[in-house]
């Protein structure tokens, strides 16, 4: 249930709409906000004996220490796959009543004259 209303906060929604979307009690919702999850944060980033002004503080704090990733690069393809892409199924499994298909997937796209390959940072080991 943590996780749930940890993902409901950096998504944007209030301790109000996360107990609508779960169709719980708002004031259930913020109360174990504040039993849970809020002193888990503070611990986390270092703000123990700060209050909480506003449900916004969480994700605010947690980015604020780094736990931002960097959203990765995005190349526009204007008319689809080229004649070049491949995709070749690879393996096929069949374990614990779950099917696992191994797919090899090789996409040609053209960079766009203003983008080079310098700029897209698609190498980024630094973990952001």
């Amino acid at each position: 249930m943590e996780k749930l209303h940890l993902r409901g906060l950096l998504c944007g929604h209030s301790p109000g709409e996360i107990a609508e979307k779960r169709q719980k009690n708002p004031k259930g919702v913020e109360t174990d906000l504040c039993a849970t999850l809020y002193k888990y944060v503070k611990s986390l980033v270092g703000k123990g004996v700060e209050k909480i002004e506003n449900w916004r503080n969480i994700a605010e704090w947690l980015e604020d220490a780094g736990y931002k990733t960097k959203p990765s690069a995005k190349l526009p393809i204007q008319d689809g796959l080229s004649e070049n892409s491949k995709v070749n199924v690879t393996n096929i499994t069949f374990e614990n009543n779950q099917i696992k298909i191994g797919v090899y997937l090789q996409i040609t796209v053209p960079l766009p004259s203003e983008l080079s390959i310098q700029n897209l940072d698609i190498n980024d080991n630094n973990g952001n």
